[in-house]
């Protein structure tokens, strides 16, 4: 009998994105998806947010793999970072694995990372510990799967994003069947998506939305932009297919879409319904406005702030003018409501118009209510831990399964590093793990925290304050008076009376250091700081990032 078995949640939960889960069984960690997420307004500067690995880091000779349930960047995008440290086996679909390998080889430390292996819904994969078997889903991707992780205790499954279209092309239809077989095991935990839970209403199918954009193309008479996600390809397949219609060529922006596309073609999950179909970039000053469509996805697939440098003149590639479309062929989470608005007026004053595919259709690659309730009731699971989703809709994804029998007790809404600890036939929360979010900027892979990001805020909405001041310290006197500079803060030459009187107070706090305490550089500064903060907050109720700059001229240093 099983006498370790452990389920942490280290992302994806209370979130949107960033999904990576750890099953602990006796000595061995399976790890569900290792992906990203795009940061929010306040997080300055960041580009992508990624998981804690510490706890698996800590433990990794116990990590036999890292299972994908699809290609999203919310499932793959961290795995750079992940393999860059550590080298474990990547499981997942061909076409997931073909994503992965583009994302993971397009870094240098992870390009000659090779240790990929390709399974199908067919597939078992025997461990010492654990069984891990597949079953076909429905995504906006080919290739989506959920795992079943079987141990002499019982199953965990795990669902991957997913929904249930009855009218869906083959390539994404699910396998009813076997979830039901998986259903007739002893499943002690269902991890489900929760990421649609909010909605009631039926979910367009795949038909519905191909005739929308085809009327919406067909109607059109000027250049159409279309934003959507790069990964997600049955929408990239219903763009070709209507522009073909339509008698337009799709302009490709961007790497990270043009590899996309091409690995997907090689691989059969997208067709050319014209083999003409396709134009380069330099195509847009030749071709006519009514035969252009232009696919931009943005960079790692992002593609709302590409549209506002469009808006704004500050595209490589084009600029939005009258009598362009734009058109929103993806649905943002409500996470971003208020930059889809802000982006959506930027349009409008570029002289463009929008039209956005979520506000006429329930377009989404994800379970409403009745899909939540149809997998609890074919799984038959135990006990469930709603993932994928702010807090709010695991609550409702909660309530969803309650309706079906579920007891309350029986329902897990964590938080990333809880553990859920499975011990005489029940789960209870075990003691927590180190989790929470790794800042990517730029090149650098942790190194903002929570500090930084307090001063790119304070500089956001306060500004610097500058002050540069040379002493002599041996005559105990200021050489030359400070230099004060702003930016972000007042204006210099509208407040002569303020910064004459910063000046006096930084003398006065110099000349006090210099004459009555132990010299020391730090708490002279922070002396500096401190009277200043003071009096600038007095005067303007602002706190701008005071930044004290003392110069000794005797010893030629800068302090």
């Amino acid at each position: 009998m099983v006498q370790n078995l452990k389920v942490i949640p280290l992302g994806g939960v209370r979130e949107n994105g960033k999904n990576m889960y750890a099953v602990e069984v006796e000595d061995e960690i399976y790890i569900f998806d290792c992906g990203l997420m795009y940061p929010e307004n306040e997080l300055l500067g960041i580009d992508v947010v990624i998981p804690d690995f510490t706890y698996v880091y800590e433990n990794i000779d116990k990590v036999v793999g890292i299972f994908l349930t699809h290609g999203h960047a919310d499932a793959i995008g961290a795995l750079p970072y992940f393999l860059a440290e550590h080298r474990v086996p990547v499981f997942g679909s061909e076409l997931s694995i073909a994503l992965a390998k583009i994302t993971v080889n397009g870094e240098k430390k992870t390009r000659n990372f090779k240790d990929f292996h390709v399974i199908d819904e067919t597939s078992a994969i025997d461990f010492n510990h654990a069984t891990v078997s597949f079953f076909k889903t429905t995504h906006s991707i080919p290739g989506s799967l959920g795992i079943n992780l079987k141990t002499d205790a019982g199953q965990i499954v795990y669902t991957g994003d997913f929904k249930f279209d009855q009218a869906a092309k083959p390539m994404f239809q699910t396998d009813y069947a076997r979830i039901a077989e998986v259903g007739r095991g002893k499943t002690l935990l269902l991890l489900s998506d929760s990421s649609n839970a909010e909605s009631p209403y039926e979910i367009s199918s795949g038909r519905d939305i191909l005739s929308y954009i085809l009327e919406t193309f067909k109607y059109h008479n000027g250049r159409i932009i279309v934003a959507s996600v790069a990964s997600n390809i049955e929408r990239m397949q219903q763009i070709f297919d209507a522009a073909a219609k339509t008698g337009r060529k799709v302009i490709l922006t961007g790497r990270d879409l043009e590899r996309i596309v091409k690995t997907a073609l090689k691989l059969n999950y997208l067709t050319l319904p014209d083999p003409n179909l396709l134009a380069l970039s330099k195509d847009l000053k030749t071709l006519k406005p009514e035969e252009t469509i232009v696919l931009e996805t943005g960079r790692m697939g992002e593609p709302l702030k590409s549209l506002e440098r469009m808006a704004t003149n500050r595209h490589r590639l084009l600029h939005i003018k009258a009598g362009d479309l734009v058109f929103i062929a993806t649905t943002p989470s409500h996470a971003m409501e208020t930059t889809v608005a802000k982006m959506r007026d930027m349009i409008y004053r570029a002289g463009g118009t929008v039209k956005a595919i979520g506000d006429d259709l329930h377009a989404s690659g994800h379970a409403n209510k009745t899909d939540l309730q149809l997998m609890i009731n074919l799984v038959h699971p135990q006990n469930l831990m709603p993932v994928q989703g702010e807090y709010r809709l695991l609550e409702t994804h909660a309530e969803i399964a309650e309706e079906t029998g579920l007891q309350p007790d029986h329902i897990f809404i964590t938080k990333a590093g809880d553990v859920l600890k499975y011990d005489k036939g029940h789960f209870h929360l075990a003691a927590a793990v180190t989790a929470g979010d790794t800042m990517i900027d730029g090149k650098g892979v942790g190194d903002i925290g929570n500090i930084v990001l307090r001063d790119r805020r304070l500089l956001a909405d306060d500004g610097i304050f500058i002050a540069v001041v040379t002493i002599d310290r041996r005559k105990k006197k200021i050489v030359a008076k400070p230099k004060l500079t702003s930016r972000g803060f007042v204006y210099v030459k509208a407040n002569r009376d303020l910064m004459s009187e910063s000046s006096a107070i930084i003398v006065k706090t110099i000349d006090n250091n210099l004459t009555h305490k132990e010299f020391d550089w730090n708490n002279l500064k922070q002396d500096v700081r401190e009277n200043l903060s003071k009096y600038l907050y007095d005067q303007t109720k602002r706190h701008p990032v005071i930044l004290p700059v003392i110069m000794e001229v005797n010893q030629n240093r800068h302090r």
